[in-house]
């Protein structure tokens, strides 16, 4: 049986690719996997309160973010006892986390052991190059294809983009899907049911000041039939289009001028360079019809809150994946987004509302108001797509993957000629 041992941030990071890998992990099968990530002490990456390292197959011994080599990996190998035989190194990569290409490339390159590498955030179109990649992932690309024995993105476009970069390795290239999660619970209570419950949460449980729960008492924002909540949850980072919820709140109400619409943005900002994007946010809201809650949701209220909006908005101006679509899809929460790169690829195959035109965009987010059977629909075809690529499905993929290419060995000798792996020169 082959073993995995994964290689990126891990909890208790704060980071979206240390949930994607522990979502993973979480059902992968006893003795099947390992993962090797960055040392918990001066860890460049946030850590959750207290940053106690994580039970099971974990070894936190990379030294940093820019210190990282082939060696250190097979000595993350050896600390964790996993067979050479039967491993696959599959590493999770995003620019911020390797945050030296040419170092990254050179490790691969001298590692002795099948590898897969899953691509976090590749654009497929993008103008920096004929191909829609970023110049900077051409680059990338161009050292790496050779020295890896498959990739794995989360789009059909990013695939496409690489192959026409990269002919001669378009064998290489996977389409799995990021996997969703499962809220049966929370999928199963009626839109009016999760706004009540999640206006209890706010109101008694929350970490909201008192003024602010006496406020969201008094306004009934989440128990008013009439009042259409208009709402964004997730880290508070300026890529994420959080600053364009209050004015498309203005437009959408001017389009629903029978309704109140009331936009709830929550989030903490991740990193302290973020702090001064949620002092911005919080100097736009003004305690009535745009609201802002700097507090962390806890794991089963996020999917809640979800569930609760009218509409969850999403216009963020990186497209390549979004995680929080993930918990909403399979909460059935009704989800709004920008027709761009991968995101706008998920919410397609999803089956909900998109589109490129953010006027567009809102005029069916109007009608979806206004139609409860389309809001019906819509949530459903979000839970069609969330038990499709559940996390359960995604995993067992891995895991096929990763036997075929640990089967198909010796394939990658890492000394492969780079012009075969050469397509055109991008511009």
């Amino acid at each position: 049986m082959v073993t995995i041992c994964f290689v990126g941030t891990y909890p208790p990071m704060v980071c979206g690719i240390a949930d994607y890998t522990a979502f993973v992990t979480r059902l992968s099968p006893p003795g099947g996997w390992g993962v090797t990530s960055f040392c918990l002490d001066g860890c460049e990456v946030p850590l959750v309160a207290g940053g106690a390292a994580a039970e099971g197959p974990v070894w936190y011994g990379m030294p940093g973010l820019r210190e990282y080599s082939a060696p250190v990996i097979q000595e993350g190998i050896r600390k964790l006892r996993l067979n050479r035989r039967n491993t696959v190194l599959w590493f999770q990569h995003e620019f911020n986390i390797w945050q030296d290409s040419d170092a990254f490339v050179a490790m691969l390159k001298a590692l002795d052991l099948p590898v897969i590498v899953t691509f976090h955030t590749l654009r497929f179109q993008s103008r920096e190059t004929r191909f829609g990649l970023s110049r900077d992932e051409y680059e990338l690309l161009l050292g790496l294809l050779p020295n890896v024995d498959a990739l794995t993105v989360f789009s059909n476009g990013v695939r496409s983009a690489v192959g026409a970069a990269f002919p001669g390795h378009r064998g290489k290239v996977h389409v799995l899907k990021h996997g969703v999660h499962s809220y049966p619970d929370i999928a199963r209570l009626s839109h009016w049911e999760a706004k009540a419950a999640f206006h209890d949460f706010l109101v008694h449980e929350s970490d909201l000041d008192p003024e602010t729960k006496r406020g969201l008492d008094r306004e009934r924002v989440f128990l008013d039939p009439d009042t259409v909540v208009f709402g964004q949850t997730g880290f508070l980072h300026p890529i994420k289009g959080d600053v364009f919820l209050y004015s498309a709140r203005d437009r959408l109400q001017e389009m629903l001028p029978q309704r109140r619409v009331v936009a709830v943005r929550i989030g903490m900002p991740r990193l302290p360079e973020h702090v001064p994007h949620a002092r911005r946010l919080r100097s736009q809201q003004d305690c009535s019809d745009k609201l802002f809650f700097a507090i962390w949701l806890p794991a089963q209220t996020l999917p809640l809150a979800q569930r609760a909006f009218d509409v969850n908005y999403y216009w963020p101006s990186d497209c390549t994946q979004s995680g929080m679509l993930t918990h909403a899809f399979g909460a059935g929460a009704a989800v709004a987004g920008r027709d761009l790169e991968g995101v706008g690829e998920t919410l397609k195959e999803a089956g909900v509302l998109y589109d490129s035109d953010p006027e567009g965009l809102l005029s069916k987010v109007r009608d979806l108001v206004l139609d409860p059977t389309l809001r019906q629909t819509v949530q459903e075809r979000a839970l069609e797509y969330a038990a499709k690529f559940s996390w359960a499905n995604q995993v067992r993929k891995h895991y096929q993957l990763a036997e075929r290419v640990r089967l198909s060995r010796p394939a990658r000798t890492g000394q492969d000629s780079l012009s075969s792996s050469r397509g055109q020169a991008p511009h």
